[in-house]
């Protein structure tokens, strides 16, 4: 396996460059726009949506939890999928009722410049987490963390994603992400089957972990149900492809990206499901399934991997240089400039590889919490039209749900026992549950303060 993997990099690298078309105008490299201005169908609309969902960290993800905590810790991921469906909502509203051209226009419009500058804030953060966590997955399949092969395999994907994304931005992603989502299919195809005909699917993974409210698993699908609100409003690569096509296509490709994407993920965390049942005692993940499975199709598992992460990494860096040149204005809008952003937020997402943490479920969390000071602004703002809440009750949710954020990363990381000796993702629902209900409480005493 010690050429194989690298040829897996190679061979899908070399199909991503040749698709990539070099664009030279901002509609094609901030917009997706072909060179005759055409916006991208409904097939490259989903399958977009979905390969840039179903990312490399998502996938470890689900079959970590489903590892851990059975089938109920691989739905419970899979229920962030439900985004797509909570996300065209916001996308009709936003876009087709309020008339508006992306959330920060409506978010300025509501609430002035602190509207989007705590909103761009937190997608901000949100981008360069995913960039870290994809390049992370990549050297995890390469060895150990330190070791000269996850350093290579890191900057040698760091450095083929940012060529052909740069080459041509949003156009050249929308492009790829079609070819790698095909590949990834027939990958995961093909290592399902293979795990079908080994006699490894029966109904006793399901009774592997039996059902408790009390357990991780099923307290992590409330924080789910809780969390997909406002999780698609501050993920920038989402909203974006809410603003490429007419609305019929819009709408559908976000229907359709929903479904394909929760069964690639319960597909795919399935496999943790049963590792977990059939682990031996000291074993990990990746060592039950290779005893398990064999060599090739722990193969077939490290390409869907890899093809995964290149191509999040290469919707992320778009979306980085969208966000900074056409959202936020920083710089002059010229295609010179999307690139510079690129490769800024790709030099970010490589220092937090070797410098920060290195739970990748943490990100997630952090990131879902911090989006939920959005829930309240979705309620009373987008869906209740309500225009009279004062601008202190949006910074006063956005404080809350930082700090709430804040503080569930130090109790998760073990820096503070604040929320006593709980489980990390009990901690997780109580701030769940609190960060929308003060957020909503804010909004409501604003308005009637008015």
């Amino acid at each position: 396996m010690n050429y194989q993997l690298p040829a897996v990099i190679a061979l899908v690298a070399v199909i991503s460059l040749l698709l990539s078309r070099k664009s030279n105008h901002s509609s094609g490299f901030f917009l997706g726009q072909s060179a005759s201005g055409q916006a991208p169908s409904l097939i490259t609309l989903v399958f977009s949506q979905v390969t840039t969902w179903i990312f490399a960290r998502s996938l470890l993800n689900a079959a970590i939890l489903g590892f851990y905590y059975g089938i109920w810790g691989t739905l419970a991921y899979t229920a962030y999928y439900l985004s797509f469906f909570t996300g065209a909502k916001i996308v009709e509203h936003v876009r087709f009722v309020e008339g508006f051209d992306s959330v920060q226009t409506f978010l300025a419009n509501r609430f002035g410049r602190w509207g989007t500058s705590c909103y761009n804030l937190v997608i901000g953060v949100r981008l360069t987490s995913e960039v870290f966590a994809n390049l992370l997955v990549i050297g995890i399949l390469f060895g150990a963390a330190g070791s000269q092969a996850y350093t290579l395999a890191i900057i040698a994907v760091a450095v083929i994603t940012l060529a052909y994304s740069m080459l041509g931005g949003l156009h050249a992603s929308l492009r790829t992400d079609l070819f790698q989502m095909i590949a990834f299919i027939a990958v995961l195809g093909l290592l399902l089957l293979m795990v079908a005909f080994g006699g490894h699917y029966t109904l006793d993974l399901i009774s592997f972990k039996p059902f408790d409210i009390s357990q991780p698993g099923p307290i992590l699908l409330l924080v789910a149900l809780l969390q997909v609100w406002s999780y698609p409003m501050h993920d920038p690569v989402m909203m974006d492809r809410g603003f490429l096509a007419d609305r019929d296509t819009t709408r559908r490709s976000f229907m359709h990206a929903g479904w394909i994407s929760m069964l690639c993920i319960v597909a795919f965390g399935s496999l943790g499901v049963i590792a977990g049942a059939n682990a031996m005692t000291g074993e990990d993940m990746n060592q039950a399934l290779t005893r398990l499975l064999g060599t090739y199709p722990m193969l077939l598992l490290s390409a869907s991997l890899i093809i995964s992460a290149m191509s999040t990494l290469d919707s992320t860096l778009s979306s980085s240089a969208k966000l900074l040149v056409m959202d936020m204005k920083v710089t002059a809008p010229s295609v010179r400039n999307g690139r510079i952003v690129m490769a800024v937020f790709m030099l970010l997402g490589l220092a937090l590889v070797f410098l920060g943490n290195k739970d990748l479920f943490s990100a997630v969390a952090v990131s879902g919490t911090a989006s939920m000071y959005l829930v309240p602004v979705i309620l009373f703002s987008l869906w209740g039209k309500r225009t009279d809440i004062p601008v202190w009750s949006y910074v006063a949710s956005f404080v809350i749900a930082i700090a709430a954020a804040v503080l569930y990363f130090t109790e998760s990381s073990g820096y503070s026992t604040l929320l006593g000796e709980a489980h990390k993702y009990t901690k997780l629902l109580w701030l769940s549950l609190l960060v929308p209900a003060l957020g909503c409480f804010c909004f409501w005493w604003g308005g009637r303060s008015r």
